[in-house]
């Protein structure tokens, strides 16, 4: 016979059945259905200004992110004297319309962090950060606890006046919750719901897009499967069932962009292929402007990976047409983010100097395309 030990685990197994499976009924199941942003505004007036040429005192600023803040953007960067060192933090200034920019300040320190973190952790350092869009005041971050980058995770970081104010890892990897960074911006979905892309660079290096809920809870991942080690995927929507994935290229020697593509909403990828885009081993940022087309900022030279220019495709990725060489030879630019404002400008950032600074315009789309 069962004794009363016995008998209380099974009643916890049984509960705990029933409650998961209560809980799987009440989860509703995922709109796939994407929502593209609202086309850029292609008939706001030629303008272009640099609101941003920063260089570090020392070390390293690099991998901008593009916020965007009520009255203006935010642009942030990891700052240290070398990228993956225990003295890297998250700086950033404010560029808003009626005032001027603020001195760049630290947004989030590897100390305060790791204090607001759940459960408390250690932070040796930070990387690639881009605003969490499912919340005001919130950003995804790259931490290291232990090792490098490919021992990196995902965390979700809310932030006050002072900085972090509370953080958690995303639930991503049964390997240790590792190995899983970001760089790109959010997508959005019909449902109001936030997909997330990532990369998963330990190993078998691949892309994903990664599925939220409304609390920021990982409810789904996809793959973008191949035989190449993808990362930092740049995810461009073209309507609600069709979006297309620009792709780094991670293996040594290699000198093309990757692509892959959907067509159900971010359910299943095509397999990860090469461009016949020049690309040294470097990501790129990317809008849809309507109608098929994308404009593209790439590091598109086989022979100089720090060049940087502005590309336009006008039938969803398939073929490109140089518009602005924002960066020239020895101009040593990478890492671009950009992204649309609601007024209908475009903000583009990247770093400088060989990782030296961040620098950033305001732009229209007549202007980029009067070449």
């Amino acid at each position: 016979m069962l004794g009363s030990v016995h008998l209380a685990i099974l009643g916890l197994a049984v509960l705990s059945l029933g409650l998961s499976g209560w809980a799987l009924r009440r989860d509703a199941p995922l709109d796939w259905r994407l929502a593209p942003p609202a086309p850029v505004d292609m008939a706001a007036p030629r303008a272009f200004e640099t609101i941003l040429d920063y260089t570090a005192a020392s070390g390293q600023a690099h991998s901008p992110a593009v916020i965007l803040r009520p009255g203006g953007v935010r642009i942030a960067w990891f700052e240290g004297s070398q990228e993956a060192r225990a003295d890297v933090d998250i700086f950033a200034v404010d560029i808003l319309r009626e005032s001027s920019p603020n001195a760049p300040a630290r947004l989030i320190t590897r100390g305060r962090l790791g204090k607001v973190f759940t459960p408390r952790q250690a932070v040796i350092t930070l990387g690639n950060t881009i605003q969490n869009d499912t919340a005001e005041d919130a950003a995804y971050a790259t931490v290291v606890s232990v090792g490098g980058w490919a021992m990196a995770s995902i965390a979700d970081v809310r932030l006050g006046v002072s900085g972090p104010i509370s953080a958690r890892k995303l639930n991503l990897s049964p390997f240790l919750n590792r190995s899983f960074l970001v760089k790109s911006p959010m997508l959005g979905y019909a449902d109001g719901s936030q997909a997330l892309p990532a990369y998963f660079e330990m190993g078998q290096t691949y892309g994903a897009l990664i599925r939220l809920d409304a609390a920021g809870r990982v409810r789904d991942m996809r793959r973008m499967p191949g035989r190449f080690k993808a990362i930092q995927p740049m995810i461009v929507p073209m309507d609600d069932q069709r979006a297309v994935a620009f792709l780094r290229n991670f293996q040594t020697g290699s000198d093309r962009l990757l692509i892959s593509r959907t067509t159900d909403g971010g359910q299943s990828w095509s397999e990860v292929q090469e461009t016949n885009i020049p690309n040294l081993s470097a990501p790129v940022a990317a809008l849809a402007l309507g109608e098929g087309r994308i404009l593209m900022a790439v590091n598109d030279d086989a022979a100089d990976g720090g060049i940087l220019r502005l590309t336009i495709s006008e039938d969803e990725g398939r073929s490109w047409r140089r518009l602005r060489t924002l960066e020239d030879a020895g101009g040593q630019a990478r890492y671009p983010m950009m992204r649309a404002l609601p007024d209908g400008q475009i903000v583009l950032a990247y770093s400088h100097g060989g990782k030296g600074g961040i620098r950033a315009h305001r732009f229209t789309a007549e202007w980029a395309l009067s070449e």
